[in-house]
């Protein structure tokens, strides 16, 4: 089992931007999928960003273009850079690894 801490989750202006980490207890580098999820208050849990097999990237329709994730697997760290922040990215954020291990989840959170 993959332990996953996440942070860099805050408080932000709408327009802002956060870049938040997730730190695996072991190497990240034959994981697959690894993914960031969100949970916004009342709502379910939902796939924003990942990483499947051969490194393949996709997003969310919703972040498209805001949102960039990367690894660095030299680091056992997963990344997701948000820019363009709007309210209804207002969620925690949680990395998953291989579809089975969650980390505890971050704030995110964006007002004015």
């Amino acid at each position: 089992q993959v332990q996953l801490v996440e942070s860099g989750g805050g408080l932000v202006q709408p327009g802002g931007s956060l870049k938040l980490s997730c730190a695996a207890s072991e190497s990240i580098a034959s994981i697959n999928p690894l993914n960031w999820y969100r949970q916004a208050p009342g709502k379910e849990r939902e796939l924003v960003a990942g990483f499947s097999s051969g490194d393949h990237i996709y997003y969310a329709d919703s972040v498209k273009g805001r949102f960039t994730i990367s690894r660095d697997n030299a680091k056992n760290t997963v990344y997701l850079q948000m820019n363009s922040l709007k309210y209804e990215d207002t969620a925690v954020y949680y990395c998953n690894a291989a579809e089975t291990d969650w980390g505890q989840g971050t704030q995110v959170t964006v007002s004015s």
